[in-house]
């Protein structure tokens, strides 16, 4: 059974090499896009049976420097999915 509702909320998000000015901004956009793969890909069934996930780890990635900030946001968002899936 797939929730008709998901409340999205990532209290918590490690990155390191980034200002940490633009935390809550990078959180803020994480989670829209988050969001927009849960929509398009659907929800893992570790979420569905649960309902409420404690924590996630997504692993480790990296970006080569002066990448754009939409290709980091898409790696993290991959990376807490595919954590969601485990």
């Amino acid at each position: 059974m797939t929730p008709k509702n998901i409340d999205l909320h990532i209290e918590e998000l490690v990155l390191c090499g980034f200002a940490p000015g633009d935390r809550y901004r990078i959180g803020e956009v994480v989670e829209q896009e988050l969001s927009r793969m849960l929509a398009d890909r659907g929800v893992p069934e570790s979420l569905a049976l649960d309902g409420e996930i404690a924590s996630v780890d997504g692993g480790a990635f990296e970006v080569a420097p002066g990448v754009r900030a939409e290709v980091v946001v898409a790696e993290v968002a991959k990376a807490v999915y595919g954590g969601l899936r485990r």
